[in-house]
């Protein structure tokens, strides 16, 4: 079978679409006289405030700083468990492990692919002090059902929102449901910075915190100690961590955030083809978007069950890599993972519809910078390889 596209011209997956005006600005950075953290992440954090309608965000080099920052501030206790999905890349139960606290798994809803709020109430125990909702693919967690066990328990919520930045629920922007919501700009998603992260927090305080913690636990950043209103002494208040943003990633983020909406409508466009096209095979495909839901689109995830397809979901993989197209896997369950089996005695089966969902899933590509031509590519790709093996 011939390869659809030629090798030199493979379809990478996640690929960002960046435009002059980053290019630009990134370049105008450099020749400046800063490009540490500065005014341009001064501005990538106000214009991200604004855009969620909130106060204030942070700025941070990491979704996973943003997650370990927050579950610091919210002073959990000891011997804390933190309750969260099975379904997510490892970032999410590592930055629980780093705060000091235990994680535990919900299992997934089969139909959403979301942390299932029974599973969540099932899980409880007195030592329960927070909630981290993964909004997985840029789908919004049932926050209404999330919020009302949260209230219930006194537990406290930090939502993953690294798929989803533009997610909303019930007209609300995630990641302002919670008591912290963290994002990602790592180089595949919505919003790109090649790395770095941002929280959004509802006290004061919190933000506050998160600031000094994320520079070393020091009273000023290095901006206002060495800016041009004189040098400022500084304090080491907490024993903090190196987790800033640059101003050279913010001056990517500034220009890529003003086009936030119009690269989801893209994607968007890219998932209803998808949807279309595919709907003929004998894929799982992903479930409709509710209509008081806002779906980032950010990942576009198909199941590959062998019995049905006639080819299993890593040969499949390996024949899309063939075909020139570039794919992924969102997620391997945490508990097929040898450090969590033998840290936490995790077994796949205990989390049935996490572990299914997890040997099945590929990622097809989805970005703003794909062309028609490279969407039809891979769709064709689909059909050559379900044909020829179904």
């Amino acid at each position: 079978m011939d390869p659809i596209r030629p090798k030199d011209r493979f379809l990478v997956f996640g690929s960002p679409l960046i435009e002059e005006a980053e290019i630009e600005e990134v370049v105008a950075c450099l020749r400046s006289a800063w490009i540490g953290t500065g005014p341009r992440v001064a501005k990538f954090e106000a214009d991200f405030a604004a855009y969620k309608g909130v106060q204030n965000a942070v700025a941070l080099n990491s979704c996973t700083a943003a997650l370990h920052l927050s579950l610091l501030a919210a002073d959990l206790g000891p011997d804390a468990e933190v309750i969260t999905t099975p379904l997510t890349f490892c970032a999410t139960v590592n930055a629980i492990i780093f705060a000091g606290a235990k994680p535990v798994l919900a299992d997934i809803d089969p139909h959403t692919w979301n942390i299932d709020p029974q599973e969540i109430e099932r899980c409880i125990t007195p030592r329960t002090r927070a909630i981290v909702p993964v909004h997985f693919a840029g789908r919004p967690c049932d926050m209404g059902a999330i919020m009302a066990i949260a209230r219930r328990h006194n537990l406290k919520v930090i939502e993953d929102c690294a798929h989803a930045i533009e997610t909303e629920y019930e007209g609300q922007k995630a990641g302002t449901f919670g008591d912290f919501g963290c994002f990602s700009f790592y180089s595949t998603k919505n919003v790109v910075t090649g790395e770095g992260g941002m929280v959004l927090a509802k006290r004061e305080e919190d933000i506050a915190r998160i600031k000094v913690l994320g520079l070393h636990g020091m009273s000023k950043d290095a901006w206002k100690r060495f800016g041009d209103e004189g040098f400022k002494h500084y304090q080491v208040v907490e024993c903090g961590f190196k987790y800033n943003m640059m101003d050279m990633q913010a001056a990517l983020g500034v220009h890529q955030l003003h086009r936030v909406d119009d690269y989801w409508r893209r994607r968007r466009q890219i998932w209803e083809r998808y949807m279309e096209a595919l709907a003929p095979l004998p894929l799982g495909l992903p479930a409709p978007v509710m209509a008081d839901q806002r779906h980032a689109c950010h990942l576009f995830n198909i199941l590959i069950d062998g019995a049905k397809t006639g080819i299993t979901r890593d040969s499949f993989l390996d024949r899309m890599t063939f075909h020139g197209i570039g794919v992924g896997v969102h997620y391997l369950s945490l508990t097929e993972h040898p450090y969590y089996q033998k840290t936490f005695g995790w077994k796949p089966g205990d989390y049935p519809n996490a572990m299914r969902i997890g040997r099945q899933t590929v990622s097809l590509p989805i970005s703003a910078k794909l062309t028609e031509n490279d969407v039809a590519d891979c769709i064709q790709a689909i059909y050559t390889e379900l044909n020829f093996h179904i």
